[in-house]
């Protein structure tokens, strides 16, 4: 790959905020998250530092002298865009996705539209508002179907519907987390994830991992506290299967803008074989249990190396001395 052929300049990098805790949902996850790349990056010599936004204001950012943050925040305020566009306007780079991208890829539904439109696979969806709403829903998508929160991640508030009874509580436990509920239609088949490296046509999908959780219950629990979770890299899936997941991953990275890094979920429909884009995460976990860093070991990256890299890659959607004069400053 050649976003890891040249060599690195670690002071260069200068002082390093990793971003890590918040206030959303996945905030331990983000912890583990954050105390891994944290020891990566200071394995390699980075002058790096924990900083949880939950407990500092971002200002001190500017006020301390940080160089470049490296955001192992996931979900609300981390992964949303809100957090990039105050990096942006403290003119100090970051790693992975900008505002747009990141605060379409958060939202599950934008998000699902931009494919629609661009012609990539996703399974059919409906918005709903109420429990009767869910159940109109599943009239039109069938048994069984996923109700999620629009705009949450690792599977938070997540339920699997069969029938109209269990609709009212899958509704509410949706809308805990977010307003907005999304009732998607279930794909039966191989469960996948797809990391991407790089930008634009530099583009470039690591090896497909795929899944095989316990019952097939790939939830909270699975993903980041036990090992009962199968990880299949390489895949076992055939060659052209592969190819052509790959191809759709990086279409859809690129369709949202996507930069740095990020990590797609993708099932395969059992049937025919035909892969469907779930989601995509432009703040993928870095834990124990995280599918990035083992999809890069299998293409040669060892953890340290990956966040380097990304670390590297950092940058902002309007370049450093590209602001009008007398705009720069603080957010004080």
């Amino acid at each position: 790959m050649t976003l890891f052929d040249s060599k690195i300049d670690i002071a260069a990098l200068g002082k390093v905020a990793v971003l890590m805790g918040g206030a959303s949902a996945e905030r331990e996850v983000s912890i583990m998250s954050g105390s891994g790349v944290l020891q990566a990056l200071r394995t390699r010599g980075v002058d790096a530092h924990a900083f949880d936004p939950a407990h500092t204001s971002l200002n001190v950012l500017q006020q301390q002298g940080y160089a470049r943050c490296f955001i192992a925040l996931h979900g609300r305020h981390g992964e949303d865009g809100t957090v990039q566009g105050a990096l942006e306007l403290m003119g100090i780079p970051y790693t992975g996705s900008g505002v747009l991208a990141s605060s379409i890829a958060m939202d599950k539904i934008m998000t699902k539209r931009l494919w629609r439109a661009d012609g990539l696979p996703t399974p059919d969806w409906r918005l709903v508002d109420s429990p009767a709403d869910t159940e109109r829903a599943l009239l039109a998508l069938g048994a069984p179907m996923i109700v999620k929160p629009a705009r949450e991640g690792s599977t938070i508030g997540l339920t699997k519907v069969y029938t109209d009874a269990e609709c009212a509580q899958a509704y509410a436990l949706a809308a805990r987390y977010d307003p907005e509920v999304l009732c998607e239609q279930f794909i039966a088949g191989d469960e996948t994830t797809c990391p991407v490296l790089g930008e634009g046509a530099s583009a470039q999908a690591l090896p497909l991992i795929r899944i095989v959780a316990p019952q097939g219950n790939y939830d909270y629990q699975n993903k980041y506290f036990t090992d009962d979770t199968q990880y299949h890299c390489p895949s076992g899936l055939p060659e052209a299967e592969e190819r052509e997941i790959a191809r759709v991953v990086v279409a859809a990275y690129r369709s949202l803008g996507c930069r740095g890094w990020a990590r797609a979920d993708i099932m395969v429909r059992a049937s025919d074989r035909q892969p469907f884009l779930l989601e995509i995460n432009t703040s993928p976990g870095m834990t124990g249990h995280s599918l990035v860093p083992m999809s890069a070991r299998a293409a040669g990256i060892s953890y340290e190396d990956l966040c380097l890299r990304l670390l590297v890659s950092a940058t902002l959607d309007t370049p450093q001395g590209a602001c009008p004069a007398g705009t720069e400053g603080s957010l004080a």
